[in-house]
């Protein structure tokens, strides 16, 4: 099945108002810029946006006054600081946000992965975070039937939409990742609808001779769109590295206010991702620049 989209076809069949969001990367890599850059231009809202670390995806979507909640392990970008306009949102109240570890999150993707109800763990024994999750009815206390020690029964979580960029991807939906996977292919096994955007797109089939290469098989993939830099400003591993400048240039926007990053949105996310590539970078050198840089540390 031929399951090649644009970025503007994928996300106006199958992202809908108050979707529950699945975003993939983590931090500065691997984030699915081009298909949120697309989510923005549709006017997509409502959303519910759910991840391990979620980071400059959602800080943007919720700029844009699009996210009306977060389930997440952490938002931010770590060493570049907070997502202002996520904390922002959340302190007015306009956002609501379950809060979990990564483990947590990871563990409700993969319960749903398996068609379970839940999963168990131990890890949250004895934390306040515990007690906020059996409060939201999300985490239940309970007991090992074989060895009679504690446990906790996270419930699961199926998102309606799962978001991910990825090397690699052939038509038919087969996906090669290169690097850290972390929630993803739990979650995108977990989730109704999945689209991946992909560096590069080749014909049906392209990986039958070397299978073992395929991180998600096509079964679980719904549409493919082919986005070169789609993750950009964030990276690819073994395809470019993150840009610093652009991801501080947003960050003191952020700081700025929330009017500034509006700003900044309307004036250079473009009728298309290619024309964002182009208004941010015209001559390509940076991108030139990125790509050198990820095969000098690879």
């Amino acid at each position: 099945m031929h399951k090649l989209l644009t970025a503007a076809e994928a996300v106006g069949r199958f992202v809908t108002s108050g979707a529950t969001v699945g975003m993939g990367g983590q931090n500065i890599n691997r984030c699915p810029m081009a298909l949120v850059h697309e989510i923005i231009r549709q006017r997509v809202g409502g959303l519910t946006v759910v991840g391990c670390n979620l980071s400059l995806p959602l800080d943007m979507l919720v700029a844009a006054r699009l996210v009306v909640r977060t389930e997440q392990g952490t938002g931010n970008l770590e060493r570049y600081g907070t997502l202002f306009a996520w904390r922002r949102a959340v302190e007015r109240g306009e956002v609501t946000v379950g809060d979990y570890s990564h483990l947590a999150m990871a563990s409700r993707f993969a319960a749903a992965a398996l068609g379970l109800p839940y999963l168990p763990t131990r890890s949250l024994l004895g934390t306040d975070l515990l007690a906020d999750m059996v409060a939201a009815g999300v985490a239940v206390e309970s007991v090992d039937p074989f060895g009679g020690r504690p446990l906790v029964l996270v419930r699961a979580l199926a998102p309606d939409v799962a978001l991910i960029h990825a090397n690699r991807a052939d038509t038919a939906g087969n996906v090669v990742i290169e690097g850290v996977t972390s929630h993803e292919v739990d979650m995108v096994r977990a989730a109704r609808v999945t689209i991946v955007s992909a560096e590069q797109v080749l014909p049906a089939g392209s990986f039958s001779d070397r299978p073992e290469q395929v991180t998600i098989p096509e079964a679980y993939v719904t549409a493919v769109v082919e986005q070169p830099f789609g993750a950009f400003p964030t990276s690819v591993y073994r395809a470019y590295d993150f840009a610093e400048a652009e991801i501080k240039e947003y960050q003191g926007l952020g700081r700025a206010g929330d009017e500034a990053l509006r700003e900044w949105i309307a004036d250079n996310l473009g009728a298309s991702f290619e024309e964002y590539l182009a208004t941010r970078d015209a001559d390509g050198r940076l991108r030139g620049a990125l790509a050198d840089r990820m095969r000098s540390l690879v």
